[in-house]
């Protein structure tokens, strides 16, 4: 069975850097706050060619310092779009205040700017646009936006760490970033952890703050936090990872020409990447009519699939906010992701697109359009 995300190949490559990062943890004992965190801090800021760089928890954990850190609370409203995970929406309710959704792109399923300032309204804080499936949304036009009504941008960038936009690094691209290392992200630790990204000067010690429960210095605490943190294991582990990351982007990219190349035929929308855009390929998805007669074919076949996402946003029970998101509704039904990780064979995507031609053939007569 080819795996969705396959963590033991890569560990394979690196285990003895992992090995020896780890037992160097065991040896000085300093679990939490240790020297590698620091360090894996300074080589983030330095990746990405920001000031500052703070690693935290998680990546739902670093939105919420984000949000904490700008002042969102009780009646203020922040714009994220209808197609992305939960966190995006969640952590701005958990504060009190009200997620406003705007709808995306059909194409690239990324927000639309257009739609964003449409609901832009005397209560918008903030905009946390989402540079889904390892591109990101178009930054520069929602920066635009925001400057000319006085908001502040958070990128959520779970999922594009290590990509580009017109040549600057995803999480160099707003006042404020986040990002993810759950273990399928393309850099990942072997747990949670996320970080906050930032050259605001002034900000970065309150976000600081605000991770290390609102604490300035030890045992005096000059605003209410969280308690966020990077276990020092998984910054070791990080360390490792990102010593090999440029090269694990280049042969995630690999596989996705080598997706487009066997699939072009088909009478399915392969991803699109926009002019400017460089992605890592959090996810190769796709859409289609059928997905769930694909989705099972492949299961048949041995070939795990997913969907990103099968709900959007603005139709959880658990937010019940009304919005107007037409293309958010017909992704949410087309939507299919298929293995993507820096080890897969040439001989594996010949066989999942092997898989899909078969698929398309037993379903419409023929494997290829005509």
């Amino acid at each position: 069975m080819i795996p969705f995300v396959d963590l033991a190949a890569q560990q394979n490559r690196i285990r003895a850097d992992l090995d020896r990062r780890i037992a160097d943890v065991l040896s000085h004992g300093h679990y939490i706050l240790g020297p590698e965190v620091a360090e894996l801090e300074e080589r983030l800021a330095t990746y990405v060619g920001v000031r500052h760089c703070l690693t935290c928890a998680n990546g739902t954990d670093a939105l919420q310092i984000a949000l904490m850190a700008i002042g969102v609370g009780p009646g203020d409203e922040v714009i994220t779009p209808s197609f992305s995970y939960i966190a995006t929406a969640e952590t701005v309710a958990v504060l009190g205040a009200r997620p406003v959704f705007a709808d995306v792109d059909p194409e690239t399923c990324l927000v639309n700017v257009d739609d964003i300032e449409a609901r832009i309204t005397n209560r918008t804080r903030a905009i946390i646009p989402v540079s889904l499936y390892g591109q990101c949304a178009d930054m520069s036009a929602i920066n635009a936006v925001a400057d000319q009504h006085g908001l502040t941008v958070i990128e959520d960038a779970a999922q594009s760490f290590g990509a580009t936009q017109n040549g600057q690094k995803s999480c160099a691209l707003s006042r404020i970033a986040c990002t993810s290392f759950f273990p399928s992200k393309p850099l990942g630790c072997y747990g949670d952890g996320g970080a906050i990204f930032t050259n605001d000067d002034e900000l970065a010690p309150i976000l600081r703050q605000i991770a290390r429960h609102g604490q300035e210095r030890r045992y005096h605490h000059v605003r209410i936090g969280i308690n966020s943190r990077l276990d020092t294991i998984q910054a070791a582990i990080l360390l490792a990872k990102l010593d090999v990351f440029d090269d694990e982007i280049m042969r995630r990219d690999r596989a996705a020409r080598l997706y487009d190349e066997y699939l072009a035929e088909l009478d399915l929308q392969r991803p699109v990447v926009r002019p400017g855009n460089t992605s890592v390929w959090a996810q190769y998805t796709v859409q289609c009519d059928d997905r769930n007669g694909l989705a099972e074919h492949l299961k048949q076949s041995g070939i795990p699939t997913t969907v990103h996402y099968p709900l959007p946003l603005h139709r959880q029970p658990a937010l019940v906010v009304e919005a107007a998101c037409p293309n958010s509704d017909r992704l949410a039904n087309r939507v299919l992701s298929f293995p993507m990780h820096a080890d897969l064979e040439p001989s594996d995507i010949a066989t999942i697109a092997d898989a899909v031609h078969t698929a398309y053939s037993a379903t419409y007569g023929h494997a290829r359009l005509d």
